[in-house]
Parts: C-alpha cells; structure tokens; sequence
C-alpha cells in the first residue's frame, strides 16, 4: 500500500494506491479509515478500485452499503477512483449517480477528478 498526503485548495487528501485488496468487509473498511487518519490526519481520502474487493460491486449481499455507511459514520470523504463503465447493473449505477450527486462518497475516473472532488467538500 502506497499512501501520498496531496492538498489540494487547503483541504489534506489521503491518496491511496494499492494492487492488492485492502478493503473486504465492513471491519476492514473500518480498521483502513482509523489507519489513514492516523498515519496522515486526513478525513479525505482517495483510493484506486482495486483497494475493494469486487464483491463490493454485487449490491445484493449489502456490502457495499455496509462499507460506505462507516465512512459516511465517521465523516470521511471518500473517492474511488477507476473505470466503472462495465457494470450493468443498474442499482449500482444509481448508487455511483447518487453518490456522485452527494458530499461523502465519489466514484471518479481520474486522481485529478477524486481530488478536485474531495477539495470542494
């Protein structure tokens, strides 16, 4: 795990990269939030798709629900960053439209996008 602190318009993002799988579950979406804050002081972080299991993906077993909601807990802004034009299914295209739409949760295709995002929040 790669972890860069980048500002951007006053505002510390934790920008995070990975190949391996950091987040698969509620507990380790939770442990992931407690250790960048720690490690960075941030509350907004940045992270490419391949940190979340793909079963994150799969709104039918609610983990993606499960996960979102402790960031949104613990006020963290949080920006996934990849292509998510493959998915078909459209309960998760709502939730990537909705998410896009709020102030906690992005789903962006570039770094620049995520961190424009998150500045503006």
């Amino acid at each position: 795990m790669n972890v860069k602190t980048i500002e951007r318009n006053g505002t510390l993002i934790a920008f995070v990269q990975s190949d391996e799988v950091i987040i698969s579950d509620a507990q380790s979406a939770l442990d992931f939030v407690m250790s960048i804050n720690y490690e960075t002081g941030c509350n907004h972080i940045a992270i490419n798709k391949q940190t979340i299991t793909e079963d994150f993906f799969k709104l039918s077993n609610c983990l993606a629900g499960e996960i979102l909601q402790k960031f949104v807990n613990y006020n963290v802004k949080f920006a996934i960053i990849g292509d998510f034009s493959h998915y078909q299914s459209k309960p998760l295209r709502d939730l990537i439209y909705e998410s896009n739409h709020g102030k906690d949760i992005y789903f962006v295709p570039t770094e620049e996008e995520a961190f424009d995002k998150l500045a503006s929040v």
